[in-house]
């Protein structure tokens, strides 16, 4: 029988501007390339696995959207059996997806429960034609990714435009002086076609759109075959040399008699064709003593594509989905996936999809797709899993891991680690960044009357200053080679770096109690211990005023006892200032602390806020722009970087502090019932509170709170079992002179099969998963260790 549905004035093509799921599920792995195929929604385009799981069927249960488009693709066999052929000029050969796969498409419809509707009728041509040729979500996704900031210039924004003429430009017409067709670009100022530079991925062009531009002093041009109806073009200004905007690219193209809304995209633009490129780089695993290593297959060794430069990402997360606590928590694969409508912006069903894809080992398993000769000494690795939603989720919004560029691991971590919490704000105890929170006891002595004050802070990882101890330089020389600047500095083992990390330093405070002008000495240990410890060693040092990397071999046993670091307390020998004494002689919220006038000009010609710039060097003992500059990069991320400083304030927790937090969000516009709920639900912090408050627009808040009822102590994270002895779980390490550059990849203890009961160490290198020969050796410069309390 007919499909009515196919009529339906819903069934319409993608615009632009929509996202096409059209390579795997959404919420999970499966994709075209698995012989069910992928079936993508032709009313909302998401995409849905059609073999076993059939998230397409809970989609169209979900949603009620009847038809998807079945996509099938297989790969082209490829037989190499001989050497290639000798390279005698360097070329980028362009390979399409019709090079590489076979592909076939079917309709079926779920509410008439048909299997094959006919692929012509209705609206179902112009519908299909456009998920075909739409960009996929990944690919769009880089392109956004890539993206530089283009804007306006003066060439722009004053173009004077020649006498109009009609222009046959839907034909893409051709260059006026040669015979291309394609590559073509419009002059603007007097409509003249040239075809621009020959371009990677054989685009042909022989710069007659430069040639003219130069001749007759144009600067303005536009690609025709990237025009698209809502006025996306590449406009390049030849006299800047630069992408650029035109505001009135419509206007301007409607002088040549080109509407624009009629226009359709056939050509890549430049910055699809710059990713293409870019995503052409491959980080291949090498061993220094040329040891091949045998890849790994199975549950938990799945590997993760590099999407660009996700290798950050991908480290990151492999280290994460080995922890219990985050296997427990999002790791099931006998539920159904969170009902949504929306599964790819859902961060609960993408990292449900993640820890399926990691741990499941149903994506774990050789690519076989290009047959080596049976002599080859090529291994076979994995194909990998695109993490492109995931990565598009968590980076949203963010003005850095939205991009496409390498970044800083921890950064990322302690990112990740926020949206996750605030994910989990309506449950926190199913929260499994709770197994990383425990809490810091600052105390400050007075080195005259040696009055005591603690304070307690909750933290989720901790950075240790890594001791700098340069050998004495061989024959007066730098070192040059890799190998020279491994042995340039001594070691030094993670106990010295935590009892530096611990040691009280001197701060220049006044005290409130005795007026000495003597200062304060601060340390900071352990009140409680996380279930599972974030360590980021700082092997950095300031050198003209730019942070460099270091590479100081940090001695890591797998096992390390903190007992030692643990607070005491408040003892019974000392004495506490008073608790309404603000430490620095001030009754406000900034203190009397006088900063370091040289050092605080230093720190702000630089960029600084003035708050950062006077925490970090009351942090640091009031010295030098230096060594406060070393403390602002570790705590970043800190969540109170920003507040003013404030040293008179007792243990977190009290009634005060909950009201200060309460007016600092009243401040922003939230009523007191929903700050004091938010501040509840997110334990006190006020940055999560303000993200709780937003994602939870229709909770009023808490109007039962009695304010004359004194608040209840607060629970601290962590645990105060003694003894605190760790296993090391896994690390993340980096190559390269930045942290902003370069390559990581993740080493995690795991049981691998056939090996005994013990654990052995894996390297993760992307979609490579391989057992690590030689992890001791990459544990003294990890860049993140990741501890485990053992019970």
């Amino acid at each position: 029988m007919a499909c009515p549905h196919v009529h339906s004035g819903d069934l319409r093509p993608p615009r632009p501007t929509q996202s096409v799921y059209r390579e795997d599920c959404t919420q999970c792995f499966d994709s075209t390339d698995d012989p069910a195929g992928l079936d993508v929604c032709l009313q909302c385009f998401n995409g849905g696995c059609a073999g076993e799981r059939n998230h397409s069927f809970l989609h169209h249960s979900t949603t009620g959207h009847p038809l998807v488009l079945n996509i099938k693709r297989t790969r082209k066999q490829v037989q190499r059996d001989e050497p290639p052929p000798k390279i005698t000029k360097l070329a980028i050969a362009a390979e399409t997806e019709e090079d590489k796969y076979e592909t076939t498409t079917t309709v079926k419809c779920y509410a008439c429960q048909l299997q094959d509707v006919d692929k012509h009728s209705g609206n179902l041509p112009a519908v299909i034609h456009g998920v075909m040729n739409a960009m996929a979500f990944s690919q769009k996704e880089e392109v956004k990714a890539w993206e530089q900031e283009f804007t306006p210039c003066e060439h722009t924004l004053c173009l004077e435009q020649h006498p109009s003429r009609q222009i046959e430009s839907q034909n893409l017409g051709g260059c006026s002086m040669c015979d291309l067709k394609e590559n073509l670009w419009l002059c603007l100022e007097c409509g003249n076609l040239g075809c621009g530079r020959a371009q990677f991925g054989g685009v042909g062009g022989n710069s007659h759109g430069l040639a003219h531009a130069t001749e007759a002093s144009h600067a303005v041009a536009v690609k025709l075959g990237s025009i698209t109806p809502e006025g996306n073009a590449d406009v390049y200004c030849y006299q800047c040399n630069e992408e650029r905007i035109d505001t009135e690219l419509a206007k301007h193209l409607a002088h040549w008699g080109i509407n624009i809304a009629d226009r359709e995209k056939t050509e890549k633009s430049l910055m699809e064709m710059q990713v293409e490129q870019n995503l052409k780089w491959d980080f291949s695993m090498t061993t220094e003593d040329g040891k091949e290593l045998s890849p790994l297959f199975g549950e938990g060794f799945t590997g993760l594509k590099n999407l660009g430069n996700s290798c950050y990402l991908n480290s990151t997360v492999q280290c994460l989905f080995a922890l219990p606590e985050f296997q427990q928590r999002y790791y099931h694969p006998e539920q159904p996936p969170p009902s949504t409508n929306l599964p790819a912006e859902d961060i609960e069903t993408q990292l449900r999809k993640l820890a399926d894809g990691i741990l499941s080992g149903r994506y774990s398993h050789p690519d076989n797709i290009v047959h080596a000769a049976p002599d080859s000494p090529e291994v076979p690795h994995q194909k990998g899993l695109a993490p492109a939603m995931f990565k598009h989720l968590v980076g949203r919004g963010h003005e850095e891991f939205s991009t496409m560029r390498q970044q800083d691991a921890f950064e990322f971590l302690l990112h990740l680690f926020k949206l996750i919490s605030i994910s989990n704000t309506s449950n926190p105890n199913e929260d499994p960044i709770r197994s990383f929170r425990f809490a810091l006891e600052q105390r400050l002595q007075c080195l005259n009357c040696k009055r005591v004050r603690y304070r307690t802070d909750e933290q989720d990882n901790i950075s240790i200053p890594v001791p700098v101890r340069r050998k004495p330089a061989s024959n007066g020389a730098d070192a040059t080679t890799d190998a020279d600047k491994k042995s340039e500095f001594d070691p030094v083992s993670l106990e010295e770096c935590l009892d530096v990390f611990t040691a009280p330093v001197g701060v220049e405070l006044s005290c409130p109690a005795c007026g000495s002008k003597a200062g304060f000495s601060k340390s900071s240990k352990f009140k409680t211990f996380p279930k599972n410890l974030a360590i980021n060693p700082l092997r950095f040092e300031v050198i003209n005023w730019v942070p460099t990397k270091l590479d100081i071999p940090v001695q890591v046993t797998d096992d390390i006892d903190l007992s030692k670091y643990k607070s005491t307390g408040l003892l019974p020998d000392e004495e506490e200032l008073p608790e309404d004494a603000d430490v620095g002689g001030s009754t406000s919220g900034s203190t009397s602390f006088v900063p370091n006038e040289a050092a605080l000009a230093q720190l702000e010609s630089m960029g600084f806020p003035l708050v950062r710039c006077e925490k970090a060097l009351h942090a640091t003992g009031n010295a030098d722009a230096e060594a406060a500059m070393t403390w602002l990069f570790s705590h970043m991320e800190d969540p109170d970087i920003d507040e003013p400083l404030n040293l008179g304030s007792g243990a977190a927790g009290g009634s005060g502090d909950d009201a200060d937090k309460i007016a600092q969000l009243g401040d922003m516009g939230i009523s007191a019932p929903q700050a004091r709920k938010a501040l509840r639900e997110c334990n006190g912090d006020v940055n999560r509170a303000l993200d709780w408050v937003f994602s939870h627009p229709d909770d009023l808040g808490d109007f039962s709170e009695d304010a004359s009822e004194p608040a209840k102590p607060k629970e601290l994270p962590g645990t105060e079992q003694l003894p605190a002895r760790f296993e090391l779980q896994s690390i993340v390490c980096h190559k390269g002179a930045s942290v902003h550059a370069g390559h990581y990849v993740a080493f995690v203890r795991k049981s691998i099969p056939g090996e005994g009961k013990g654990k052995h160490w894996t390297l993760f290198n992307d979609e490579k998963v391989v057992e690590a020969l030689d992890a001791e050796e990459m544990k003294k410069t990890a860049y993140i260790y990741l501890f485990s309390l053992l019970p």
